[in-house]
């Protein structure tokens, strides 16, 4: 049973040592995901799922222990998915950097006392799998916590990784309620085409917990909505 669900941007980006001199500028967002993990914390789950962007289609599972790196962006820190972010090796399990931010999250804020896997999805999975893993992870038995993860467009401004669309605002907006809203209608319909060219890595990750949510009665909290460097981030929480 799902219980609660944090929803969280994920770019390398929001790791301070990663950024470097630009850390400043994701502080809000870095502040939003502390509070939204802070009330999975509070719905005393007893199992937490990551779920978030990967390369491939997917699904991808890890296991409590895989790894991910920040060196890819020269930067020599490694994370763990574990109960504290740190931890034991899962040989072959490396983490999508997507996942990687998310083990840092949960090192960051001290997460610990409960059994944590992953799963990663990518942007070619189609809606109807994405609720369909989501119904399956919900199904398990005990009291399931989600930390979703995912990136809203990539085409805001000029200077966006994908360039400015005039499409990408509208979308975010949209997608934004909905996450804030706890609106799983809205979230299974959000557009996979669109989603793609407008380089949404969040859409398939939204879908799973859209899934995930079916059947319950959780509302929702927007946390933060913002677009710094033409990507859209949002934080959410659903309780």
């Amino acid at each position: 049973m799902l219980v609660a669900a944090a929803v969280c941007p994920c770019p390398p980006l929001l790791v301070p040592e990663v950024a470097a001199g630009a850390a400043p500028e994701l502080d809000a967002a870095r502040a939003a995901c502390t509070d939204a993990l802070g009330v999975l914390a509070a719905s005393r789950p007893d199992r937490l799922v990551v779920v978030g962007p990967a390369d491939t289609a997917g699904p991808e599972t890890y296991p409590q222990g895989a790894r991910g790196s920040f060196r890819g962006f020269g930067v020599d820190l490694d994370v763990c998915l574990g109960a504290d972010g740190t931890g034991g090796d899962v040989g072959g399990a490396v983490l999508p950097y997507g996942l990687a931010v998310g083990a840092w999250l949960l090192g960051r804020t001290g997460w610990a006392g409960v059994p944590v896997d992953a799963v990663g999805v990518g942007e070619a999975l189609p809606a109807e799998r994405c609720a369909a893993l989501g119904r399956d992870v919900a199904e398990r038995a005990g009291r399931t916590a989600l930390l979703v993860l995912g990136d809203a467009s990539a085409c805001r401004t000029l200077k966006a990784p994908g360039y400015l669309d005039a499409r990408a605002a509208p979308f975010d907006a949209e997608a934004a309620r909905a996450l804030g809203a706890a609106d799983v209608a809205a979230l299974a319909a959000l557009d996979v085409a669109l989603a793609r060219e407008l380089k949404v890595s969040g859409r398939a990750p939204w879908q799973v917990l859209a899934g995930a949510a079916e059947g319950t009665d959780l509302g929702g909290a927007l946390l933060y909505e913002d677009a710094p460097y033409g990507v859209g981030y949002v934080a959410a929480t659903w309780s």
